[in-house]
């Protein structure tokens, strides 16, 4: 193999690894903010019993399925994007990925304690929210720094003029000739359009 085409199939790994860190770094966001996070007790005048509360991950914090959607629309973007728009996309994947990381360690480090009730956390969760952001982090890091360098979606899915070849360089399709038929046809479409055909 050339050494471009060596370089085509490096970028071509590189971008599924992106792809795929960003959609499974959103898919476990997703499954993380549904869970069980922590049961909070709050305490009440005897004789009234404690209040207990069960709180998932986006009661307990709110942008871990959102950046869980960013995520898996930024995998879809990237197919999509290509150079600049590229790597806008992978800074927002970065951006979304530090804000998951942030959430699930906020809540590890006792950012539900307060002083009116009692936080019994599952850290499972959060760990699992943290480590999510950090894979979307990376992926997006890797997007900024080498996506400009990565292929687009073919050509074939590419709005062209009309009468040329989406798979060349917009050489003109030969046209083939008219038959009787389109020629009945389109004296049809004029007499549709009030025109007269044999004018």
């Amino acid at each position: 193999m050339s050494a471009a085409g060596e370089r085509t199939v490096d970028a071509r790994r590189e971008l599924a690894a992106a792809v795929l860190g960003a959609a499974v770094a959103g898919a476990l966001a997703l499954v993380s903010g549904g869970q069980r996070w922590a049961e909070a007790t709050t305490e009440r005048q005897p004789p009234l019993p404690p209040v207990v509360e069960v709180l998932s991950g986006a009661d307990t914090a709110p942008l871990v399925p959102a950046t869980g959607l960013v995520l898996l629309a930024a995998a879809v973007a990237l197919l999509a994007v290509r150079s600049a728009g590229r790597v806008a996309v992978g800074l927002l994947m970065a951006v979304a990925g530090g804000v998951l990381a942030w959430s699930g360690v906020r809540v590890l480090t006792g950012g539900l304690e307060d002083a009116v009730r009692t936080v019994d956390l599952s850290p499972a969760w959060p760990v699992l929210a943290a480590v999510a952001g950090l894979l979307g982090a990376a992926a997006g890091l890797l997007v900024v720094l080498r996506g400009r360098s990565w292929p687009g979606m073919g050509r074939r899915y590419e709005r062209t003029a009309e009468g040329t070849d989406p798979r060349t360089d917009a050489t003109p399709v030969p046209a083939r000739p008219q038959t009787d038929e389109d020629r009945a046809q389109a004296a049809w479409k004029a007499l549709d359009r009030g025109e007269d055909p044999t004018a």
